[in-house]
């Protein structure tokens, strides 16, 4: 568990255990399809989520391998996705969604590929897990010209209201 998951437990147990984030690609902590991997089309899952705390003004979204470069010996927290001031009334994300095709107001950040948008699973070695860890804001965040996470996490600081994660794993053949 992420320490801000388990400082929003402590603070407001009720707010941080009722929001969701889940897809209908793939349960929670069961294998990805690799339809959204480097193996195949490298599309993001589609995503939904429900319960925000009231408050919510704005979400975040982080996807994230904490088990690069390999799980038996992880090094880095490796960044597949960030996401931004999406619209609180937004309840989820379509499949394949192209940064075009994002809620109004969405902004991306920087993936450790050094881009925006999404980059599917690519482990170069054994079973990897894929954190998608969902923020309820209580604001909106000024553009912050394409953050990396830790920006992101450091812009955030103050106005989490609640999280939930989804996990996917992969492991390539």
């Amino acid at each position: 568990m992420h320490l801000i998951t388990m400082i929003l437990l402590l603070l407001a147990p009720e707010k941080a255990l009722s929001m969701k984030i889940t897809s209908s690609a793939f349960k929670h902590e069961a294998a990805l399809p690799s339809h959204y991997t480097c193996d195949g089309s490298n599309v993001s899952p589609p995503l939904s989520w429900s319960d925000l705390p009231a408050g919510t003004k704005s979400l975040a979204l982080v996807v994230t391998d904490p088990d690069a470069p390999d799980p038996k010996a992880p090094k880095t927290t490796w960044v597949h996705w960030v996401l931004y001031d999406l619209p609180a009334d937004a309840t989820g994300l379509r499949e394949a969604i192209p940064g075009k095709g994002l809620p109004q107001g969405t902004l991306e950040g920087t993936n450790d590929w050094g881009r925006t948008g999404y980059g599917g699973p690519c482990p170069p070695i054994g079973r990897h897990r894929y954190v998608h860890t969902l923020y309820a804001l209580n604001a909106m965040l000024a553009d912050l010209d394409r953050p990396t996470r830790a920006r992101l996490l450091a812009a955030m600081e103050g106005h989490v209201l609640g999280t939930a994660e989804l996990i996917g794993t992969y492991q390539r053949q």
